[in-house]
């Protein structure tokens, strides 16, 4: 979005811009006007679409019906009711984002293929629809008589016009999501489609994204009907056919997820759409055939590919210079800290459940278990496996909600609240099993954590209006301030994927930190690490304990939990059975026969130190 970047698609947007306006003038063909024309409308209608598909992973085989309530909407507001036929070509994009929620909300409930047949369904029921309800819609007659917009006088459209308006529109689109997706949505949209849990936990509303991933395709897709039933004049249930959904979803992936993808998409199937419009049988043939290619052999689209031919040629072109070094320590904003822990002293409660019980069936990993964290401690949340432990910190932090009890933080009930909320109260964790942005780079993973503390809305984002440009360069210089306390800040522009995994897991606590946590839930941490690796892990914690930040750690290695924890609280079978210091805790009966058993318990001596050493559970 910055540098290089911005020069780069200001150069390639001013080529985009005198290519719409000059080519038209080129020549007088009107078939060569409308398939100008319809590569915009195309265009138009996939921009959108990348958005769902492309960034938010999710699969829509319906947008053909989003494409009729568009049509339909402007040719009755102009043939019925007598609208200003600009006020119903806005109008019927409106209508269609109100048609995209009606679709969001079913398909929230399902994923993968089920997605997938929900909005077929939808699809199918418009086409019926506008073809059976004859009295309204005219079936397969149609509806004729279309009002197009008009110049001022009146002047009509001619197929010139028409193709310099739809360029106007494509590029006002493209700017306009691309200033969406390069700040903080977009990071929020590929947060959605790689890890749901992961996104929810620092403070991504995954129902709002996705729904808003609905509207927009939805939004631009009404569009596209609108200008193809204006344009023509006329409008039928023969434009809206399951091929028209198959196409706009093939440009889609075909072009790649890529800002640009929807373009090189919509050009190259447009005119190949052109080229076989007198062999249908084959035109249908192809389509399939491209769909299955695009799929497995071009994953990341037509884009993908150049990006990665130009990449093997020009390496150079892709090397990111890091800033230079920040003079000032990261530390969280004294505001944030103020605001989240307001009357609550160090040593006082910060968080405290009662009673919390969570049953799956005749499995109960907790069973009445209370807590009382104090604030400015290092609490070590201890046990047996399989003791609830993990089930425990998903209640606490919102990923499953308890059967019974109750918990709050601050002084403020969490029961009920989404992850997402309990995030912005600051309440950040880490996953027992990695959860990272593994396809988003190490930078990103980090700025997406930062997402609750972002105030640019929609708009601003959508305009790229100060406000927001400036917003962002904020998040980028804090995110390399984060990165440059735990150390990651060399790796800033490497996937986070390709971590090795120690590295991983600490970036998952930037990412966790980044959220400005005043109660930092850790979950095994140290799992998977290196007796170095996990040295390094007791400096990070300690670290980020002196920012003020007070720590639950689930952890099975006993010398860390020794080492660092003030309180410690063990865990067996869903039940708490003992809680203290960790002298308290190593001389335990119970927390000795929990680990050990009876029999071994009686052949120790009562002093003898159980949790010494690097002792797993």
């Amino acid at each position: 979005m910055f540098g290089k970047n911005n020069q780069s698609h200001a150069v390639g947007l001013l080529l985009v811009c005198a290519v719409i306006v000059l080519l038209p003038l080129t020549t007088a063909n009107g078939f060569y006007l409308k398939v100008m024309f319809l590569i915009g409308v195309n265009y138009l209608a996939a921009s959108g679409l990348n958005v769902l598909v492309g960034f938010t992973g999710q699969k829509s085989l319906g947008h053909a019906g989003l494409f009729a309530v568009g049509a339909y909407a402007v040719a009755l507001l102009t043939t019925k009711a007598g609208w200003n036929p600009w006020l119903a070509f806005v109008a019927s994009g409106l209508i269609a984002g109100c048609f995209g929620v009606v679709i969001a909300l079913p398909a929230l409930r399902v994923k993968g293929p089920a997605l997938a047949m929900v909005t077929i369904a939808f699809g199918i029921i418009v086409e019926k629809i506008v073809s059976e309800w004859q009295d309204v819609f005219g079936g397969q007659a149609g509806i004729y008589g279309v009002v197009p917009p008009s110049l001022f006088g009146g002047v009509r459209l001619g197929p010139k016009e028409w193709v310099w308006f739809v360029g106007a529109l494509a590029i006002l689109a493209h700017l306009s999501i691309r200033g969406l997706v390069s700040g903080k949505y977009g990071r929020a949209f590929r947060a959605v489609q790689t890890a749901e849990v992961a996104a929810e936990s620092v403070g991504v509303s995954v129902y709002r994204f996705k729904v808003l991933a609905f509207v927009i395709s939805a939004i631009t897709c009404g569009l596209a009907g609108a200008l193809i039933a204006q344009q023509n004049q006329y409008i039928s249930s023969d434009f809206i056919t399951f091929g028209l959904s198959i196409f706009f979803l093939l440009i889609v992936l075909f072009g790649g997820s890529s800002i640009y993808g929807p373009l090189l998409g919509a050009l190259v199937l447009t005119l190949l759409d052109a080229f076989l419009a007198r062999w249908p049988h084959l035109q249908h043939f192809t389509y399939g055939a491209l769909l299955l290619f695009a799929l497995y052999v071009m994953p990341d689209g037509l884009t993908g590919m150049l990006k990665a031919t130009f990449k093997k040629f020009f390496p150079q072109a892709y090397v990111k210079v890091l800033p230079p070094p920040s003079d000032q320590t990261w530390r969280i904003h004294a505001q944030d800290a103020t605001a989240q822990t307001e009357g609550v002293a160090s040593n006082q409660s910060l968080l405290k459940a009662q009673d919390l019980y969570k049953a799956y069936g005749g499995v109960v990993p907790t069973n009445g278990v209370s807590l009382d964290i104090k604030s400015g401690h290092i609490h070590s949340l201890i046990g047996p496996n399989g003791a609830g432990k993990t089930t425990l910190l998903n209640i606490l932090s919102g990923v499953i909600a308890p059967d019974k009890g109750s918990f709050e933080f601050n002084a403020r009930s969490l029961v009920g609240l989404p992850a997402n909320k309990i995030c912005s109260l600051g309440l950040a964790r880490t996953f027992q099993n990695l959860k990272l942005f593994g396809n988003m780079s190490v930078l990103e993973n980090v700025q997406v954590g930062l997402h609750s503390r972002l105030n640019a809305g929609l708009i601003s984002c959508l305009l790229s209006l100060p406000s927001a440009r400036r917003e962002e360069s904020e998040s980028l210089r804090e995110s390399y301030q984060i990165l440059e306390f735990l150390g990651l800040r060399d790796k800033a522009h490497e996937l986070a994927n390709s971590l090795p995994y120690g590295l991983q897991r600490r970036l998952e606590i930037a990412r966790a930190l980044a959220t400005h946590p005043t109660l930092l839930l850790l979950d095994e941490p140290a799992a998977g690490l290196n007796p170095q690796e996990t040295h390094d892990l007791i400096e990070v914690i300690s670290k980020i304990r002196a920012l003020g930040v007070t720590i639950l750690l689930i952890e099975h290695h006993m010398d860390l939990v020794m080492a660092i924890s003030d309180h410690v609280i063990v865990l067996d079978y869903g039940e708490k059975i003992a809680e203290g210091t960790p002298a308290e805790i190593q001389t335990n009966p119970r927390v000795i026969t929990a680990y050990l058993g009876e029999d071994e318990l009686e052949s120790l001596d009562q002093d003898s130190q159980v949790f010494s050493g690097d002792k797993h559970a």
